[in-house]
């Protein structure tokens, strides 16, 4: 789906680009990384999945501030990082590791599925995929 589709559909919002939102995204993402870490290191694997998905999700939603939009549904910030991957301005891994920690929150969240193994790869993925978006948002 386009960005113009979703935007006419109401899953995302036109708004003026917000470097204050954009920081405090990455302050949420960061904060939801070294939480998701210590809850992998205490055993909670559920909670470390959970919380790795989040850290993915508030760095994506800080490429939306920076672009001049704000999302209104979660899939919306998947489908906005897939138009930006078609048009070559970021790596279609980030988008895969956006979808692969959703459907790993997904399943631990609401399915009460969640294993050692996919939150290491959830949490491994929500590393890379922050200093990714700080790469992309300050042009490292």
């Amino acid at each position: 789906m386009r960005v113009e589709e979703l935007v006419k559909r109401g899953f995302l919002k036109r708004i003026k680009p917000d470097k204050r939102m954009v920081e405090h995204e990455l302050k949420e993402a960061e904060y939801d990384l070294e939480k998701a870490k210590i809850s992998y290191q205490e055993g909670d694997f559920k909670w470390s999945t959970i919380k790795a998905y989040y850290t993915m999700f508030h760095a994506g939603r800080a490429i939306l501030f920076s672009r001049g939009f704000k999302d209104r549904r979660h899939f919306a910030v998947g489908m906005f990082l897939e138009e930006l991957a078609k048009r070559g301005e970021i790596k279609f891994s980030l988008v895969d590791s956006f979808r692969a920690g959703m459907s790993a929150r997904e399943d631990a969240d609401y399915g009460g599925i969640y294993f050692e193994d996919v939150a290491l790869q959830t949490l491994q993925m929500a590393e890379e995929f922050v200093e990714e978006v700080k790469k992309i948002l300050f042009k490292k």
